[in-house]
């Protein structure tokens, strides 16, 4: 018969005809879930087969591998999970199941759970090794700063480098919250690598684990273990650690705590000069002494006039030695300082914070700075930073400026 008129469908027909209803509603295309995952299938081809239950139902899931290779952690039997997907049909078993297009932790606990594996999967290949992390250098020319540009770490970092001692200071702005900041972060660490600065540091300051979650990332622990230049890692609290902290060179509990780190105390430095050059005027005055002594001795015991003459113009001519050894010492010590007032002034010209202070500011998309007028549109919101604070403001118009003039 080729007309059906008693209406009735074929197992294929119904489930085809029950599916067009599920994809088609908009209510379903686009759907959270919160759930428990259980009955996990990790098949050969990537894709993932599972049940999603709570306390009183379930539902069958798929989440194919192209999903599957953008996830943030390996799923495991019993993980409370958050799901974004669209209801669907498995038509050769007549099964509604729900399509994963996303799948996230759900709750703090989860979250401890993802950052063990990371960590020991990282550690199982070796980048927590101790014997490969590389000295800080001791005396930096550049310090490169990887962190939000509006922030009260990038503050303090400043602060504390500008009081202890004077060096270059090369902000490579980054976002330090949210799903985009771990991207940010490191492709962050590679510009500064490319800057050539003498040591990186990389962090924020305090908040939840959510907020600092962008640094327990696989990405950011491949960029700093990847990265050439020695890595200081100071991300949240004394008491907060993330799998940055665990790849990076060098620690430090607090962003003011790693610029302390990264460069001498100019003040304990000038008194450890002072106290060498105490030590050294010490054991060249003994030593001379010593040997004005032994001297005195042989030319006592000497008769001819002519080796006494020589002896005299020996002792002239050590007196000579020291007068210059005391000179040349001075000189050095006096230019050093000139060159730390030198350097502590170079420092303030190049500081970008001392930009606000001539009445410029730094204006914010997102906290991504504004670089050209391509980057908003009529309507985007801006965040003006200026020394005392920050300006909200809407962009009303643009206007393009001809190279020039």
């Amino acid at each position: 018969m080729s007309e059906n008129p008693m209406g009735i469908f074929s197992v294929s027909m119904l489930n085809e005809t029950i599916r067009s209803l599920l994809v088609n509603d908009p209510r379903l295309r686009e759907v959270w879930v919160r759930g428990e995952i259980s009955n996990l299938k990790k098949h050969s081809s990537g894709h993932y087969y599972f049940t999603l239950k709570d306390k009183g139902s379930q539902i069958s899931c798929v989440s194919f591998r192209q999903t599957n290779r953008t996830l943030k952690f390996d799923p495991e039997d019993s993980m409370a999970v958050i799901l974004y997907g669209s209801v669907d049909v498995y038509t050769v078993r007549g099964q509604y199941q729900l399509k994963v297009l996303d799948m996230r932790p759900d709750g703090i606990g989860e979250m401890f759970r993802i950052f063990e594996q990371l960590k020991k999967k990282l550690e199982d290949e070796g980048l927590f090794e101790q014997s490969r992390k590389r000295p800080i250098p001791r005396f930096p020319k550049r310090v490169g700063i990887s962190t939000s540009p509006t922030g009260a770490a990038v503050h303090d970092i400043i602060n504390v480098l500008g009081r202890r001692y004077p060096v270059h200071v090369l902000l490579a702005p980054c976002l330090v919250q949210g799903d985009a900041a771990a991207q940010s972060i490191a492709d962050s660490i590679e510009l500064l690598n490319r800057a050539d600065v003498d040591v990186i540091i990389v962090g924020r300051g305090g908040g939840s684990l959510e907020d600092l979650w962008p640094f327990n990332e696989e990405i950011v622990a491949r960029a700093i273990f990847n990265s050439r230049i020695p890595v200081v890692s100071a991300v949240g609290h004394e008491t907060d650690y993330t799998i940055a902290d665990f790849t990076a060179d060098l620690r430090a509990p607090t962003p003011s705590a790693a610029a302390e780190l990264v460069v001498p105390d100019r003040v304990e430095l000038k008194r450890f000069m002072d106290s060498m050059l105490q030590r050294l005027e010490y054991a060249a005055t003994r030593k001379i002494a010593d040997l004005n002594s032994r001297l005195d001795h042989m030319y006592d015991s000497l008769e001819p006039d002519k080796l006494r003459e020589m002896i005299d113009q020996r002792y002239q001519r050590i007196d000579e030695l020291v007068t210059a050894m005391e000179k040349d010492v001075k000189y050095y010590l006096g230019s050093r300082e000139m060159l730390l007032k030198v350097l502590a002034g170079r420092m303030n010209a190049v500081n970008p914070l001392n930009t606000l202070e001539r009445g410029y500011c730094i204006a914010m998309s997102r906290e991504v700075v504004v670089k050209s007028i391509g980057a908003v549109q009529a309507g985007s919101r801006l965040d003006l930073r200026v020394t005392d604070g920050t300006i909200i403001c809407d962009v009303i118009e643009k206007v393009e400026v001809e190279h020039g003039r």
